[in-house]
């Protein structure tokens, strides 16, 4: 879902080349949603080998990790943990959002609506313990580093980078931001155009960076002003925010409040919107559980397990699996009659 801040952020172009070299920490459930979304069939269902198992996801990360990888992006996927209580009715809104597409959609198949059929297709994406788990098989097999966050992915990855360990955050949802990432890179791909979620056409996309500082200097608050800003839009923690409220004069209501946060949260009536008091969320926001002890190393890819996952389990094509290992092969090596054999382990 994320927080609507669209409207007051500025974002700068920037090529893929431009980030090389940077280690970049992937908000790993964000990205996997968008596979699952958009890459499906023709009628809207999700791609799946002979035994039934959804290959979806791993079809788009293996070709957005390859491809990212040869343009030498260093790359860290961190996995969300265990959600936060308030974050429970929003799950459970979700849910219920995902079985009414769900009728939509197969109302959409019986009358062959093709665009209907796409729109109500990608939002009934469930991201399960067995996708989550093929990922990171997949991304270890690729030798880059995993981190499971204790809580919101997000977080993790924005205390990451704060710790100077990655130079952004990759997602597409701005929460990041009230994490306290100084950095937040979206549209990281070097396709140039992607696909919509809920329909048939294509959006030009083009890598885009946002930093914290400057935004918060454009936008006249500090951090804190930025989470209570978040609060008044809507958050996974308060979804829908305060109604009749938008970005732009929920900005003017924080300026003019200050860091007066009581007043501010009186004068929207916070309590006619919510059951549970506006410190609850300032407080998850700002002291969500994260982890020192994380593992960041870059491996050499595992060809072998690679092959076995992909094309042995997973029915992928032995001749695309093994033309990409050929290429990340010359990428890394440095050298193009050098074997597979020599690099990979």
């Amino acid at each position: 879902m994320g927080v609507a801040f669209k409207d007051l952020i500025t974002a700068k172009e920037i090529s893929i080349e431009e980030l090389g070299n940077n280690p970049l920490a992937v908000d790993a459930h964000n990205t996997l949603f968008q596979f699952l979304t958009t890459i499906r069939g023709r009628d809207g269902s999700l791609l799946m080998d002979s035994k039934g198992n959804v290959t979806s996801h791993l079809v788009g990360l293996f070709s957005r990790i390859s491809n990212l990888m040869q343009k030498s992006l260093k790359l860290i996927f961190v996995f969300d943990g265990i959600a936060p209580k308030l974050k429970q009715k929003t799950a459970e809104k979700r849910r219920e959002l995902k079985i009414e597409a769900e009728k939509k959609y197969k109302e959409a198949l019986e009358k062959e609506d093709a665009e209907e059929i796409k729109k109500y297709a990608a939002r009934t994406a469930r991201l399960t313990e067995e996708m989550i788990a093929d990922s990171k098989k997949l991304i270890e097999c690729f030798g880059l580093p995993v981190v499971d966050a204790p809580s919101e992915g997000e977080a993790q990855a924005s205390y990451i980078v704060k710790n100077g360990n990655a130079f952004a955050v990759v997602s597409q949802d701005y929460d990041s931001l009230i994490h306290g990432s100084t950095k937040l890179v979206r549209n990281l791909s070097i396709v140039g155009r992607r696909k919509r979620a809920d329909s048939l056409g294509y959006d030009v996309v083009k890598p885009e960076i946002i930093d914290l500082a400057e935004n918060l200097n454009n936008l006249g608050i500090d951090q804190n002003q930025l989470i209570a800003l978040a609060m008044l839009i809507g958050t996974d923690y308060n979804p829908g925010g305060i109604k009749g409220v938008g970005p732009k004069n929920a900005l003017k209501l924080v300026k003019w409040h200050k860091t007066d946060f009581d007043a501010l949260f009186k004068e929207v009536k916070w309590d006619d919107f919510f059951d549970f008091g506006w410190e609850e969320v300032y407080n998850l926001i700002k002291k969500i559980p994260v982890r020192d002890d994380y593992d960041i190393q870059w491996k050499g890819v595992d060809a072998e397990r690679m092959r076995r996952l992909l094309i042995d389990e997973r029915d992928f094509s032995e001749e695309r699996v093994n033309s990409t290992l050929e290429k990340l092969s010359k990428q890394y090596s440095g050298k193009k009659q050098k074997g597979l054999g020599e690099f990979f382990s």
